[in-house]
């Protein structure tokens, strides 16, 4: 059932974004060129491995502007990045990966190894599902650069107090596989972003 919500969600959701996905195909090009997305292997449901996509809104010289900071203070991120992270449209190309069968609308937020690797029984239950595009630790910070950048050590923060809480959050996408749950976390997720984008 929930293969099938998924698959039919994201077809619909292609098709009435289509303008967006050319939008944010153009403003990506036309500010720093091709490749138009990023892609960055991320552990699935089973520990399996899959390609995330996003639209890139790092240069692609990125590595060479020294360790990624975080928020405002990441001097790696493009003109048009920042706008395509602030509206979360640079999530949008998930919705490929939802109809390839790699991620869900609702579940956990798939992570890479090394941070699967510091919790691993945590992780080890979360990848019983299918990741999702959103989650109940996307709601909770979806604000996550903002309280990144004001650490001292953002990278150590995240995997001390950051990861563990949205680990406890996420879990309740294992313990409950409701409709009433998917659509409130949609709608929640949807809420967040209309918000966010009137700030």
């Amino acid at each position: 059932m929930w293969r099938l919500i998924d698959l039919l969600a994201a077809l619909v959701g292609v098709v009435l974004l289509s303008p967006l996905y050319l939008l944010g195909f153009l403003m990506v090009v036309l500010d720093d060129g091709f490749p138009v997305f990023f892609r960055q292997d991320r552990l699935g449901k089973n520990g399996r491995i899959f390609r995330l996509l996003k639209f890139r809104t790092m240069y692609q010289d990125a590595h060479k502007r020294g360790l990624i900071t975080v928020g405002g203070r990441d001097p790696r991120i493009t003109r048009s990045g920042y706008f395509l992270r602030k509206s979360k449209m640079d999530e949008l190309p998930q919705l490929f990966n939802v109809i390839n069968g790699d991620m869900s609308l609702v579940g956990p937020r798939p992570e890479v190894q090394k941070y699967v690797d510091i919790y691993p029984e945590d992780f080890a239950y979360l990848l019983k599902v299918r990741p999702g595009m959103t989650s109940p630790a996307s709601i909770a910070f979806s604000n996550e650069n903002e309280i990144l950048s004001a650490q001292e050590n953002p990278e150590q923060y995240y995997r001390e107090v950051v990861l563990p809480e949205k680990i406890e959050l996420d879990k309740s996408c294992v313990n409950d596989r409701s409709l009433g749950k998917y659509f409130s976390v949609i709608f929640k997720t949807l809420g967040k972003v209309v918000a966010g984008n009137k700030s």
